[in-house]
């Protein structure tokens, strides 16, 4: 995996975790507007919509430089519309992430040839 590559997952996998906690203030946020007076669902939606669309900027990213199939295309995109999703596919990543790294050494030492 090229640099560019691992920069790529690294930003997608920085961005789900915050993206996945704004998604669920906002609908926090929302039950809090139907039962009280406090709206702040206008400042949450603004927020959660900007990380929305970084997620998918870096996710376009990512599948680009990873060649991903369009099925795990598709897991990662639609982890990101599902409540905790974001969380689950910042796991996937840091978990891939690690594969690889464990694989490169390997490779590097001689112990695998691939």
């Amino acid at each position: 995996m090229d640099i560019k590559t691992a920069s790529a997952l690294r930003r997608l996998r920085l961005v789900s975790a915050p993206e996945a906690i704004s998604f669920l203030l906002l609908l926090v946020c929302s039950v809090l507007k139907r039962t009280t007076d406090f709206n702040a669902v206008p400042a949450m939606g603004m927020i959660h919509g900007l990380l929305f669309v970084v997620y998918v900027v870096f996710w376009l990213d990512a599948w680009n430089r990873t060649k991903w199939s369009l099925g795990t295309a598709a897991l990662y995109f639609v982890l990101s519309v599902l409540p905790f999703g974001g969380f689950v596919a910042e796991r996937r990543l840091k978990n891939e992430a690690e594969a690889e790294v464990i694989a490169a050494r390997a490779r590097r030492e001689g112990v695998v040839q691939a």
